[in-house]
C-alpha cells in the first residue's frame, strides 16, 4: 500500500504523513504504556481488523517509530515496542488527550467500546506537577479487573500497569464510575467523598488525589 502524503516541507505535515493514517496514534497510545502483544493490541483496539493492524504495525516499524522485542520470562513472547523517536510522541498524545478531555470527550455514545486501562495514560494526561513538589507518593488504581498504579515523585509521574508494591493509598472502583469521572459527570474527590470510589491507606495521601490529579471540566465547543 502507497504511502499517502501531504507532499509539504514542513515539520507538522511530515509528522502527520508518519502518524495520521486511522488507527495509528491510537496504536503509539497503546504501546506509550509498555510493550504490547500482536493479540494484546487486536484486543484493546476493537474495530481494527487483524490485516489492517498487522499494515499498521509494519509501518510504524518500518519508519522506525516501533520494533519487535521479546518480552521476558515467563511470558517469553514476540510483542512490539516504541523507539526513542515514537517515546517522544508522548508528550503529543497526551496533550491530545487533555484537549479531547475538555473539548471533545463529553458523554458516552451508543457502540462506543471503553478499556478501563485506557485511564493510565488518562489520568497522565490530568496530573499536575506543581502540585506533586517535593512528594514522593505511590497510588494504586482498581477499576474492576484492571489493576494500575501511579509513582509521584516530586513534580513527575510513572504511571504503570499492573499492582503496586507498597501504595501509599488504593483507590477502587467500578467502571461505570471512571466513565462518569471522564465524562465530567463527576470528579475523583466527589466520588471519594460521596463513597462510589472506595479508598485505604494513609489519609493524608488520599486527601493529595483530587490536587494532583485534575480532570478538565468539558466545554461546548460551539459558542453559546
Amino acid at each position: 500500500m502507497e504511502q499517502r502524503t501531504y507532499n509539504q516541507y514542513c515539520a507538522t505535515a511530515r509528522t502527520l504523513d508518519l502518524v495520521g493514517e486511522r488507527w495509528t496514534l491510537l496504536l503509539i497510545r497503546e504501546l506509550l504504556t509498555g510493550p504490547k502483544r500482536f493479540g494484546d493490541l487486536q484486543a484493546s483496539l476493537r474495530g481494527l481488523g487483524t490485516g489492517l493492524l498487522a499494515a499498521r504495525l509494519k509501518h510504524l516499524e518500518r519508519e522506525g517509530l516501533a520494533r519487535k522485542v521479546t518480552l521476558p520470562p515467563p511470558a517469553r513472547t514476540s510483542a512490539y515496542a516504541l523507539t526513542e523517536a515514537g517515546e517522544e510522541l508522548g508528550p503529543a498524545v497526551l496533550a491530545l488527550a487533555r484537549w479531547g478531555m475538555r473539548w471533545a470527550l463529553g458523554e458516552r455514545r451508543d457502540g462506543e467500546t471503553f478499556h478501563p486501562g485506557w485511564a493510565v495514560l488518562g489520568l497522565e494526561a490530568c496530573f499536575v506537577p506543581e502540585a506533586s513538589a517535593g512528594l514522593h507518593l505511590v497510588y494504586e488504581f482498581r477499576v474492576e479487573d484492571e489493576v494500575f498504579h501511579a509513582a509521584v515523585d516530586d513534580g513527575s509521574v510513572q504511571m504503570v500497569h499492573g499492582p503496586a508494591q507498597r501504595p501509599d493509598a488504593s483507590v477502587a472502583m467500578s467502571e461505570d464510575v471512571l466513565i462518569a469521572m471522564a465524562s465530567g459527570r463527576s470528579s475523583l474527590g466527589a466520588a471519594i467523598e460521596d463513597g462510589s470510589a472506595a479508598v485505604s491507606g494513609d489519609t493524608a495521601a488520599v486527601r493529595r488525589l483530587a490536587d494532583l490529579f485534575h480532570i478538565p471540566a468539558p466545554r461546548p465547543r460551539k459558542p453559546e
